[in-house]
């Protein structure tokens, strides 16, 4: 494989690649308005830029093309000039910064309008560069001084990217990194052979960063929309699983009054703490404390058992509370059992939360998992009723807010076993 054909090569991967990247930043909705017609213009300039180079390169020693060779050097030396200047522009709306103010865009600019003023010498003297008959290109005594202009601009912007990395996100850094440093160094080596397939590889990196920034930046919106959609989606579901006790406590209250007024005096205070913390929990849109969780549930449980006496046991073992979890996790679990376990007739029921920590499913993840067991009548997994549709509620809620899952499982003997777990790395 030849000079030539590896520079051919080169190219039509980078026009391959310009093309997409042009169509992408037109089409893509993630990109904002200011960003979308700046990568426009940029693949603009940078797609004319490869289709001269191309041209020229098919056309380079052939004769009679004299004068559309000279446009296409003219081109060829322009484009590409522009580059930085408009990667300057780029860096400065990333740091916030205007460039009517900035020393950088100032220095960058008055550096390209040397080699602006003295590249539109060039097609009258022979001092940048002029045609040989044959019709191939030859450097003038002043080629140096416009490359001078180009290398100088291209390292005093990747100076002030450097000096900037700390007010703009890693993947900018690296992006204007891997678009500069590539073009700078073949600039360098342009002073002393021609490095004409180097500096398309050079603007090749230079493309491909931007691409990569491009669609960095769609896959970054995307998941913040898919977030906020999952957020939304678990205040509705927080907001469907309000509790469907409330009138039976107020009635509940109301009777005591006269039976046991010390005992109603308690159990309004309960009910206070468990409005209280469910109104905070639908509120919430962020993971809370466990043992903000466990408070809530203790203040329905002792509720529940005010109005059911006897017929309710609670049993506590939660050796380990330092986790975070979805809110509105444990209560509903709990208040579930209660609903659908209480049964006059059958003796009372008996309610455990456990609390353990463990690795999941053996694979090497660590978790921690609550653990509600009832002896109630149990349930058939295959049942779509209401209990299982709640259960159903925490489970998604679980799933897109930390990775989370819930699993239900018969307990020998009768009753169900509700095993939620929480990952570490989002328990943290």
């Amino acid at each position: 494989m030849n000079g030539l054909t590896i520079q051919l090569l080169l190219m039509a991967t980078a026009m391959i690649m310009l093309l997409m990247s042009l169509v992408i930043a037109a089409v893509l909705p993630g990109i904002d308005r200011w960003s979308k017609r700046f990568f426009i213009a940029f693949f603009t300039f940078l797609l004319v830029y490869g289709s001269a180079a191309l041209l020229e390169v098919f056309l380079e020693g052939r004769p009679g093309v004299r004068f559309a060779l000279g446009i296409l050097y003219y081109i060829n030396t322009l484009f590409p000039s522009l580059l930085v200047p408009m990667l300057t522009v780029y860096l400065l709306h990333c740091c916030g910064e205007s460039p009517r103010s900035s020393m950088l865009f100032r220095l960058v600019a008055a550096l390209w309008a040397g080699s602006f003023i003295l590249l539109n010498m060039t097609p009258f003297t022979s001092w940048g560069y002029y045609i040989l008959p044959e019709n191939r290109l030859c450097r003038g005594p002043l080629y140096p001084l416009l490359l001078g202009f180009l290398f100088v601009m291209a390292l005093i912007a990747l100076a002030g990217v450097i000096r900037r990395r700390k007010r703009m996100a890693k993947k900018y850094y690296y992006a204007f990194l891997v678009s500069l440093v590539p073009m700078t160094a073949t600039m360098f080596l342009h002073f002393f052979v021609s490095a004409f397939a180097l500096f398309v590889l050079g603007i090749a990196f230079c493309v491909f960063s931007m691409y990569i920034l491009i669609l960095s930046d769609q896959i970054e919106q995307d998941m913040r929309q898919q977030q906020e959609i999952a957020r939304q989606r678990a205040n509705v579901m927080m907001l469907q699983m309000r509790p469907h006790f409330i009138y039976n406590t107020l009635m509940s209250i109301y009777s005591l009054c006269n039976q046991d007024p010390k005992k109603a005096r308690q159990v309004t205070m309960d009910f206070t703490t468990y409005l209280q913390k469910n109104f905070n929990a639908v509120a919430s849109g962020d993971l809370i404390t466990f043992a903000a969780e466990l408070e809530h549930t203790r203040a329905y449980l002792a509720v529940e058992e005010a109005r059911y006496d006897e017929l309710l046991i609670v049993e506590y073992d939660t050796p380990f509370i330092h986790f975070r979890l979805p809110p509105l996790t444990l209560q509903p679990i709990v208040e579930n059992a209660v609903k659908h376990g209480i049964n006059p007739y059958s003796g009372p029921l008996r309610i455990s939360i456990r609390t353990r920590h463990t690795d999941a499913g053996g694979s090497g993840r660590s978790a921690t998992e609550i653990i509600v067991e009832d002896i109630g009548p149990g349930f058939n997994p295959s049942d779509e009723s209401k209990p299982r549709a709640a259960l159903n509620n925490i489970r998604q809620r679980l799933e897109m807010m930390c990775g989370g899952s819930l699993t239900i499982t018969p307990r020998e003997g009768g009753g169900a076993v509700v095993t939620v777990m929480i990952p570490d790395r989002a328990a943290e």
